[in-house]
């Protein structure tokens, strides 16, 4: 391939060079609250918008194979959320309007609610009651359009500062994140990946 299209191993590493980065300043001690929760036996939904509702989805999967009750929200067989429950929200700008409705409603239930997202100080932010921040914030939440599709259309889209998609940079970063909290997850009930692979489709 010629042109402008770059050397793709130097745009893996640029990646990977990204995760690295905000796995060094990411706080542990949310990460453990998050986990607690998840361990207390609550069922957990999850949400998203758009590619993050991509990476909700990947997250519900995972907790399904490590025996957890996990949920999305707007599937045909979610069942009602109630005060014992809690929600998982992927969201890079915080500002969706799908997932201010969710928290906002959790709220109401008086479920426990965790966004993890690239903008701390976004409209959902203010709703949760813990907020994992995996971007880097700028400017002021407000500037930014509520529907999702403009946003990604236009560009106008707060993330990890890469020379890629921004909005790829925060699901890709939140995928790690997620996966992380899995692996944390194995080792609390010390689970055996050929005892976790049981729960892999097989239809």
């Amino acid at each position: 391939m010629t042109g402008d299209s770059g050397n793709i191993s130097d745009y893996m590493l640029k990646t990977a060079e990204m995760i690295i980065r905000v796995a060094e300043v990411v706080d542990v001690e949310k990460a453990g609250t998050l986990i607690s929760e998840i361990l207390s036996g609550r069922r957990i939904y999850v949400t998203g918008a758009g590619r993050s509702g991509l990476v909700a989805k990947a997250f519900a999967i995972r907790l399904m194979h490590l025996g957890f009750p996990c949920y999305v929200i707007g599937e045909t067989i979610t069942p009602a959320f109630d005060s014992g429950d809690m929600l998982a929200v992927f969201s890079g700008s915080g500002e969706t309007k799908s997932v201010v409705s969710a928290v906002e409603k959790v709220r109401e239930l008086e479920g426990w609610t965790c966004l993890i997202t690239a903008n701390p100080n976004s409209q959902a932010a203010g709703y949760v009651d813990l907020v994992i921040d995996l971007g880097e914030s700028s400017g002021n939440s407000a500037d930014l359009p509520p529907e999702y599709e403009v946003r990604q259309i236009t560009g106008q889209y707060r993330s990890v500062s890469v020379p890629i998609g921004r909005g790829s940079a925060f699901e890709m970063v939140a995928l790690a994140y997620s996966d992380a909290i899995i692996s944390a997850l194995m080792a609390a009930r010390h689970l055996d990946p050929d005892e976790v692979r049981l729960r892999f489709s097989n239809i």
